[in-house]
């Protein structure tokens, strides 16, 4: 995992990022060292993105096959959703 400080961020600014970058797809950014941010280029985000998607998707198909899923109006799913977060509540 590559850690960019934020006082190197301060000091150095996106080139040290895109420095960075050239060896890595993901650089940490750390605060008071801890990291708590992440920077990537646009490519790997859309990938990561697609990938999640793609999870999502196999996710509903076997929802689907699996009989996981309701057959109701949209004001049955919304008196059934209120319904269920007044039992939460």
């Amino acid at each position: 995992m590559t850690v960019l400080t934020a006082n190197d961020l301060k000091t150095k600014g996106v080139s040290d990022i895109e420095r960075l970058l050239q060896d890595a797809q993901e650089v940490v950014i750390s605060v008071r060292g801890k990291p708590r941010y992440v920077v990537m280029d646009i490519a790997h985000y859309d990938f990561l993105r697609e990938c999640e998607i793609m999870a999502a998707w196999a996710q509903t198909h076997a929802d689907l096959a699996a009989g996981r899923y309701r057959r109701e109006s949209a004001d049955e799913h919304i008196a059934r959703i209120e319904g269920e977060l007044s039992d939460a509540l």
